[in-house]
């Protein structure tokens, strides 16, 4: 049940399960299994208890809502919960065979309280925040439900630690990896031009003969920005809007604005947009710590998702059809909703035949 998608962020997911019956093989990886009971009485937990569920309706966007019928989870939260269940058993795995880690009673203490702190700050970023703890909904699950969390966040933080690929997240790491990223912290300053598309060859002609990038913009921009310029403001990597501006103003000369434009609407109509920066200057590391955390954490994410993928390729899995399939899809392998056949795939004499027969037995 463990997804090293994002570093060190645990999808703790349930879903009532869709279809499982009382003789269900449940799940297998490499010999471990979880068995239909065992994900029964798991998901009953979620079921009854509003906390637990708001935790994990924040951490995965998988709907989990009831299913039609009998079935007591729609087959989207169920294949959802499958998956997540056969990464947490296939990390496990690994790491105690491979990395013969076997966790102390102070490794899964310290594992207890990481887990807590990331649904903490899950339903902390979500828009609304759940009614209880992360602990109290911990302590909501089944005695084998919360060890299996607690020891496969044990393992994923001993996996993570291990991988070469890995960046300590300590203050003298995250000052190396500042400093060899230096350019990817400063602060930029830009302007714009938001030229109607009637003027942009009289725009260019000027941008030849060498009007500076204020002048074009005070000449040509129909943005209230031209008053000043076309300046905009100075971005540091704090802020909202930096990922844009430096996207926008990568490996750009300063004062120049680039070209070809961006096509844009503005008050309704199609105009072009000039970009240039006008200066880029270090933002100090202290200033830029949690951005440089972000980033190393993203980093640390993405070598760990391409371990989890090479840990699932070699190992022998086995998901109960009604879970759903274990198949390689676009994003990797993982378990897929079982594609039903619409209505209109049948024939419109099966289905004439199929409604005599049911009339039939009534």
């Amino acid at each position: 049940m463990r997804r090293l998608v994002a570093l060190l962020v645990i999808a703790l997911v349930g879903a009532t399960l869709y279809g499982l019956s009382d003789n269900s093989s449940g799940i297998s990886v490499n010999g471990s299994t979880v068995s239909g009971s065992t994900v029964r009485a798991e998901l009953a937990a979620i079921s009854s208890n509003a906390n637990l569920a708001c935790y994990i309706e924040k951490i995965e966007p998988t709907s989990f809502v009831p299913g039609a019928g009998g079935a007591t989870m729609g087959a989207a939260g169920a294949a959802a919960w499958a998956n997540l269940r056969v990464e947490g058993l296939a990390i496990d795995n690994y790491a105690a065979t491979t990395l013969h880690y076997h966790p102390s009673a102070a490794q899964l203490a310290k594992a207890r309280t990481s887990l807590e702190g990331e649904l903490n700050a899950a339903s902390e970023d979500a828009s609304t925040r759940c009614p209880g703890t992360s602990a109290q909904a911990l302590a909501a699950m089944p005695t084998e439900m919360a060890n299996f969390e607690v020891a496969s966040q044990a393992a994923s933080l001993d996996l993570i630690a291990k991988l070469n690929s890995t960046i300590p997240l300590t203050v003298t790491s995250m000052k190396e990896y500042y400093a060899t990223h230096a350019a990817d912290f400063d602060t930029i300053c830009v302007s714009v031009a938001v030229v109607d598309p009637s003027d942009l060859g009289a725009f260019s002609a000027a941008q030849k003969a060498g009007m500076s990038v204020a002048q074009l913009a005070r000449k040509f921009s129909v943005d209230s920005s031209k008053q000043k310029g076309g300046a905009l403001g100075c971005f540091a990597p704090s802020n909202s809007s930096y990922s844009g501006v430096s996207s926008a103003t990568l490996a750009k000369p300063l004062n120049a604005f680039a070209t070809p434009p961006e096509q844009i609407t503005y008050n309704g109509e199609t105009m072009a947009l000039y970009v240039a920066p006008t200066s880029r200057r270090p933002t100090p590391f202290a200033q830029v710590e949690s951005v440089v955390l972000s980033d190393i954490e993203s980093a640390n994410a993405s070598a760990a998702n391409t371990e989890k993928e090479g840990i699932l390729y070699y190992s022998a899995i086995a998901v109960d059809p009604s879970l759903g399939q274990w198949v390689i899809g676009s994003s990797g392998l993982s378990v897929s909703v079982p594609a039903l056949p619409s209505k209109g795939a049948v024939g419109a004499e099966t289905i004439a035949a199929l409604d005599v027969g049911a009339s039939t037995y009534k």
